[in-house]
């Protein structure tokens, strides 16, 4: 848990017991997130400053289940839902963080607090489910059509996921761009039809070749019809509000960390939408089927899992840029 600003310990703490209407989990899997950087750099989230117990990427194994939980049985392995609880968040801000060995899930119901998965499904791909929803929404806010084109900015886990979440809707091609090339390498691996190194090409005429010149009142505009930055740097939303033809979508997943100026007479004259993404408001058990069906592909997403009795080494591996795409602990 985040101890303090700048520090994250590793405390010890009882076995949490399961009431009648709660169901206990051993921790398999947890994913690492941007964010729990960012909660220990600020010293965590109130009222828990100082003492916010961190992870909300969760799988786990089933030890315990209340009398009155239905649907549940011990052994069944399971995915959660941090945000079951919006007063109680996992590993955000709430009383529990899914970095530990047991996870009380309070009220347990299944299917909106979690859901059973295949003992197939390697731990650390179950771990996904929560990231890959993030990613779902992003693609759902965006309301794709089969006759689509579409344009990633961002090939870490979250732009990699929406590259899923996108073919699993339907949407007849998505280019994913990005500055490091074996990120782009895993896109294509996972099912991109195009990919973009923004490094030495050139974005919007690439977009143009592979999309073909979009409509527009002003030329040199590509025929792609939603953007998503999945990478949280002005120089996307730049690049995309450029290339956008007449009534193309911004969607924004990626976190801003400063304001992004924006040319209004373009977005004005082209009729863009640009839409906001956050979280999973249905996604987060929509995107399981998808995970399950599909896993060899999610788990290239993966690129490092480590052991928890190392998961400091995790939490600062994660927190450099560049050197991972996601990190996962295992128990």
């Amino acid at each position: 848990m985040v101890t303090g600003p700048g520090k994250a310990e590793v405390v010890d703490a009882e076995r949490p017991q399961a009431g009648p209407d709660d169901v206990l989990v051993a921790m398999r899997a947890c994913g690492i997130c941007g964010s729990d950087a960012f909660y220990i750099t600020i010293g965590g989230i109130p009222p828990r400053q100082g003492r916010t117990p961190l992870g909300h990427e969760p799988a786990g194994e089933v030890v315990e289940v209340g009398a009155n939980v239905s649907g549940i049985a011990v052994g069944d392995h399971v995915v959660i839902n941090p945000m079951a609880a919006p007063d109680d968040i996992i590993g955000n801000g709430g009383a529990a963080g899914a970095l530990a060995n047991y996870l009380l899930i309070r009220n347990a119901v299944r299917g909106k607090s979690l859901e059973v998965i295949p003992s197939h499904i390697p731990w650390e791909v179950a771990a996904l489910n929560e990231p890959m929803a993030v990613a779902r929404h992003g693609a759902n806010q965006c309301k794709p059509k089969p006759s689509d084109k579409v344009a990633i900015f961002g090939a870490g886990p979250i732009g990699l996921g929406a590259t899923l979440a996108f073919k699993s809707l339907g949407v007849s091609h998505v280019v994913v761009i990005d500055l490091i090339a074996s990120r782009l390498d895993k896109a294509l691996k996972i099912g991109a039809d195009a990919v973009i190194n923004s490094a030495d090409e050139d974005v919007v005429q690439r977009l143009i070749e592979l999309h073909g010149e979009g409509s527009s009142m002003f030329g040199g505009k590509a025929g792609t019809n939603i953007y998503l930055d999945a990478a949280g740097v002005p120089a996307v939303v730049n690049t995309a509000l450029a290339a956008a033809q007449k009534g193309a979508t911004l969607g924004i997943v990626g976190v801003h960390k400063e304001p992004v100026p924006v040319e209004f007479v373009n977005v004005m004259s082209n009729e863009i939408t640009i839409v906001g993404s956050m979280g999973y408001p249905d996604e987060i058990f929509q995107v399981t089927a998808d995970l399950v069906a599909n896993w060899e592909k999610y788990a290239l997403i993966v690129s490092h899992t480590i052991a928890f009795d190392n998961v400091m080494e995790a939490l600062d591996l994660a927190s450099t840029p560049g050197a991972t795409d996601k990190v996962v602990v295992t128990f």
